[in-house]
């Protein structure tokens, strides 16, 4: 399952907050064709909030009817619904309903003050903000008001894939606790029963297990399970991420280092074949960052080869690399925007992007990549060409 961070204005690789991507897919037809969110209860307990809230506001914000089955883990949105969509839906309940509006963190509670006054209480600031009354999702939030949890913990990514949903705060406190109680029961002059009973508990820990034939077991203890979070909270990078930045930085290195013989196209698809990276989307998307300069009308012809063989018409690589262009320009090269028509047109000519992957990229603002606000300046740009593209299609399907 893949990691996206919560707050995706956020574009930190190393931001501390992730939650699962949405999953859907659409179920029916006709009239009854509804999407479903089959990882809807995961997405909505790392962002700390109800799935019905997480559902009902999808309901409100597309104008459509939703159900839920809690037991069954079924959500449904009626209609059919892209992921993206759905996603892009899902920042604006992340903005309203969960990020502190002080720190923009998303350790906050809601509650419900007075009669109907509802805020997020911030646990990382301490800051109270209230939200915004006008949206209909207040109105059933303040009828359904959420669950109070004391001692609630950051809802992170890791949170909620370890040691089934306990955080490495709340087992060392489980611990904690319990080992106050237990004094308490026993009584102050019975230490060294406690020492006693503490000594055997870790001598029982480290017994080694005896693996026998094709019999396998994993250590399922409390501290195994903190130890192993800890380990997975500090490895903010899967392996291919580590290995795509590992490409990004040799181009930028070799770059740096010698003007006049940059690597050729040969000795970049060697390095990516030796980071095994060749199958990753990722890749394309970093070498539309790294490959090319303030001359970069000029620059893809020559690559034209390289990155065509890479992205070799699949629609997930296309998207890729324009992404990585849309960083590119939006937040790299801001003063090329103007020049994105002519990139395009290249691209184009070049048969590196599809006329329907830009066609599809340059209808709809993203936040996937950039900021939404810079998402539209690179689509703005972008949309004389794009516009050209729909009407020379629309001559051939008339001819």
């Amino acid at each position: 399952m893949s990691f996206i961070n919560i707050c995706r204005d956020n574009t930190d690789p190393f931001y501390r907050y992730k939650m699962p991507a949405l999953q859907s897919k659409t179920e029916g037809r006709g009239n009854g064709i509804k999407t479903l969110i089959s990882n809807l209860s995961e997405v909505a307990r790392a962002l700390g909030r109800p799935p019905a809230y997480v559902i009902k506001y999808f309901g409100y914000e597309l104008g459509t009817q939703t159900s839920m089955d809690d037991a069954a883990d079924r959500y449904l949105v009626n209609g059919a619904h892209d992921t993206n969509e759905l996603q892009d839906s899902l920042d604006g309940f992340i903005n309203k309903f969960v990020l502190c509006a002080s720190c923009k963190n998303p350790e906050t509670e809601i509650e419900v003050k007075g009669k109907d006054n509802l805020e997020r209480d911030c646990k990382a600031c301490g800051k109270i903000s209230p939200i915004e009354p006008k949206h209909k999702l207040y109105s059933y939030i303040v009828k359904n008001p959420p669950t109070s949890k004391k001692g609630k913990k950051a809802a992170t990514a890791t949170a909620n894939v370890v040691g089934g949903g306990k955080s490495i705060s709340d087992i060392a406190q489980d611990s904690s606790n319990g080992d106050a109680s237990a004094a308490q029961t026993n009584g102050g002059d019975e230490d060294d029963d406690i020492l006693a009973k503490k000594f055997n508990q870790e001598a029982a820990q480290l017994e080694t297990v005896v693996v026998k034939d094709e019999d396998w077991s994993v250590d399922m203890s409390e501290e195994a399970i903190a130890a192993r979070a800890r380990e997975l909270e500090g490895l903010n990078l899967n392996e291919t991420e580590s290995k795509v930045n590992e490409l990004g930085e040799w181009l930028l290195k070799e770059s740096e280092d010698s003007k006049e013989d940059l690597p050729t196209d040969v000795d970049i698809y060697k390095r990516i074949s030796e980071l095994e990276i060749i199958d990753q989307p990722e890749t394309v998307q970093v070498l539309a960052q790294v490959l090319f300069d303030d001359e970069i009308a000029t620059q893809i012809e020559p690559h034209a080869g390289l990155l065509s063989k890479l992205i070799n018409g699949d629609e997930e690589f296309e998207k890729a690399f324009l992404g990585g262009l849309e960083r590119f320009f939006g937040l790299e090269q801001p003063e090329l925007i103007p020049r994105i028509p002519a990139v395009l047109h290249i691209l184009y000519d070049k048969e590196v992007i599809s006329e329907e992957t830009i066609i599809a990229w340059g209808s709809k603002v993203s936040k996937k990549y950039v900021a939404k606000d810079i998402s539209k300046k690179v689509r703005k740009a972008a949309k004389p060409f794009v516009k050209w593209l729909q009407e020379a299609d629309e001559e051939s399907d008339e001819e």
